[in-house]
């Protein structure tokens, strides 16, 4: 079988839009939790200091990009289709629609090149 362009551009997208998922998750889980903890010593209103509960949102941001990022990985090898497909589709389920959208696509178009 011809190797062509579509698995290659669809597994670059879903690595892209995981490592956006990962850097996202990370910001709003670091992030949080330092105003929460920051809010203690400078005398903040009560409201802020239940920030870094909400940190636990960023937790499976990271692991649903981590995911992803394997999914493209294998795409780009054109390896275990069903894992490639699936990183494209958490892409697409924590928000990133066009990378995610186009990823499925190129994926799905890809599928008689996977081993």
């Amino acid at each position: 079988m011809e190797r062509t362009w579509r698995p290659t551009t669809g597994g670059i997208l879903c690595i892209i839009a995981g490592a956006m998922n990962v850097l996202a998750g990370l910001v709003v889980t670091g992030g949080l939790a330092a105003i929460g903890l920051l809010g203690l010593g400078i005398g903040l209103p009560m409201p802020l200091l239940g920030l870094p509960w909400l940190s636990v949102l960023g937790v499976p941001l990271v692991i649903l990009g981590i995911v992803s990022i394997i999914g493209g990985a294998y795409a780009l090898k054109r390896r275990l289709w069903g894992l490639a497909l699936a990183g494209t589709i958490l892409v697409t389920i924590t928000g990133n629609l066009l990378y995610g959208t186009l990823a499925i696509i190129f994926v799905s178009l890809g599928k008689g090149e996977f081993e």
